[in-house]
């Protein structure tokens, strides 16, 4: 039987949900029926050490090559290879970017509209080609990937303005199916793209518990020696994922006398800002950032709670992690959040303000018998979903 080949797209393999959601999915395939390429925009991420040797990382597009060259760099390449568009582009995009503050999304699209004409076709052909992420891999695949098929993947709860929606529209036309990683993720969907209610399908990003618990096992967690309560956060520094009320929770569980320290594992845009709030309220022994770790799972493993305070997620996978490895959840009403979670079961949902994480986290200290009830719902419920590559299979079959 002649093997399938397949191209994945995503922006890169940092550690996040979607990311870890794809390595797991890649370590899953069946090797003996597909051949498989893999496209970043960005290399050197932790996680592409853990893709399966069977899958062919493609070298970086020129014009990810140019914009990682400095500005001096950039001009001498120009000039020396009349590459005059790349740098207009780059400019343009430089100065685009400048001018305000944007969402992940209006970044997409700048880019897009400033760089796409610049982006050379993939040469190759495919019998199906994936974008494993809403945006830039979207706008690739669908303009610059030639394949029998196409897949969509949205992993976030996409909400979009009229402008958004209308400048996505033409490019979602191109995919044969738009899979949503969990209901919510789909329902919002369908309220911004009704046009393709047909096209869209559910496949819950993928949880392996076996990769989990073995990755938990090995390597080095928390090397501070702390022995109070451990708290844990696991996501990108970014307004999305709420870390202002998670902040403002840290200094009320400090004023109310708990023996605590927060670790979060992250990186990104608000770095500067929540380091700024832990130096002028006196959080430096409090609220610990730790940067993004290759292995995130003996930290996790050694937690005594893992907290999320996000305002959207498409799913939430780093809560699907705390529960494979039974450690209780307290987390913020997102929009799919009940897709996983049971309050007062597997851990505790409050409403989206400081006060009910940290009355959440309090409970769960002054009350141990509540925290051992939910680590035995934990240790009973069904762990991980590794079941979900039938869908994946049946998709692209």
């Amino acid at each position: 039987m002649m093997k399938k080949n397949l191209l994945f797209v995503i922006d890169s393999l940092d550690v996040a949900g979607a990311e870890k959601s794809l390595v797991t999915l890649l370590s899953l395939l069946d090797y003996k029926k597909y051949n498989v390429d893999l496209l970043l925009f960005s290399h050197g991420s932790l996680l592409e050490k853990l893709v399966p040797k069977e899958v062919t990382i493609l070298p970086p597009l020129k014009y990810t090559k140019f914009s990682n060259l400095s500005v001096k760099k950039s001009l001498q390449t120009a000039v020396k290879k009349s590459e005059y568009k790349m740098l207009y582009a780059r400019f343009r995009y430089s100065v685009m970017l400048r001018s305000n503050k944007h969402s992940n999304i209006v970044k997409a699209r700048l880019f897009w509209e400033s760089v796409g004409n610049v982006i050379e076709e993939l040469p190759k052909k495919y019998d199906i080609a994936i974008s494993y992420a809403q945006g830039i891999p979207t706008y690739f695949v669908a303009e610059k990937v030639k394949a029998t098929k196409k897949f969509a993947w949205v992993n976030a709860s996409y909400h979009l303005n009229k402008k958004e929606r209308q400048f996505q529209l033409p490019y979602y036309e191109k995919y044969e199916k738009i899979v949503a990683v969990s209901d919510t993720a789909k329902n919002i969907l369908l309220e911004v793209f009704p046009e393709y209610a047909e096209r869209i399908k559910v496949i819950y990003d993928i949880n392996n518990p076996i990769f989990i618990n073995d990755m938990a096992k090995i390597g080095k967690g928390y090397s501070d020696d702390f022995s109070g309560i451990k708290i844990l956060t696991i996501g990108r520094l970014s307004q999305s994922k709420g870390y202002d009320i998670a902040l403002e929770a840290c200094k009320q569980l400090k004023e109310s006398g708990v023996n605590f320290r927060w670790y979060v594992l992250g990186k990104g845009p608000l770095k500067h800002e929540i380091e700024e709030f832990i130096t002028e309220h006196e959080l430096t022994d409090h609220f610990v950032l730790l940067g993004v770790k290759a292995n995130p799972y003996p930290y996790l493993l050694n937690a005594d709670f893992y907290v999320q305070t996000s305002r959207f997620e498409g799913f939430g996978l780093a809560i699907a992690e705390a529960r494979m490895l039974n450690i209780p959840v307290v987390t913020t009403k997102f929009d799919s959040v009940f897709n996983q979670m049971k309050d007062g079961k597997n851990g505790l949902v409050v409403e989206m303000n400081a006060n009910g994480v940290a009355s959440a986290i309090v409970k769960l200290v002054e009350n141990p018998e509540l925290k051992e009830n939910i680590k035995q719902y934990l240790r009973l419920e069904k762990k991980g979903n590794i079941e979900e590559i039938q869908k994946f299979y049946q998709l692209i079959s």
